[in-house]
């Protein structure tokens, strides 16, 4: 017998629909735990990390560009370099890479400068 004809052979049994359905109502919650929900997540984490930047917060673009928050405007960050100013899209900052170059540094000096200006209030 050729192999192709024995795959395309369909089970003469009428009973195999209802397990059929159940395996791909299982293959589809198996789908949204694993795969869906992990990604909204991450998306959710992204946006939160994006709108909690602040103005001198040093970042990592996904093009793998250092530099610091100058401004922010509704459709972007104006990143400031070694080279000057340039404008990006909100989207270009990534949360992995800066928390990975930056992360323990930029919680320490984040609060070196409220500690600084909290001083500077008093007096």
């Amino acid at each position: 017998m050729n192999l192709l004809s024995i795959f395309l052979q369909a089970p003469a049994q009428g009973g195999n629909s209802s397990m059929m359905l159940i395996m791909m109502g299982v293959m589809f919650v198996g789908f949204y735990f694993l795969m869906i929900r992990p990604q909204m997540r991450k998306q959710k984490q992204e946006k939160n990390f994006q709108e909690t930047l602040k103005v001198g917060t040093r970042v990592v673009l996904t093009s793998g560009l250092h530099g610091r928050i100058a401004q922010i405007q509704d459709d972007g960050f104006v990143i400031e370099t070694l080279s000057g100013k340039l404008k990006f899209e909100k989207a270009a900052v990534s949360r992995e890479f800066t928390e990975a170059r930056f992360g323990d540094k930029a919680k320490a000096a984040e609060k070196a400068e409220d500690k600084k200006e909290i001083e500077t209030d008093k007096k």
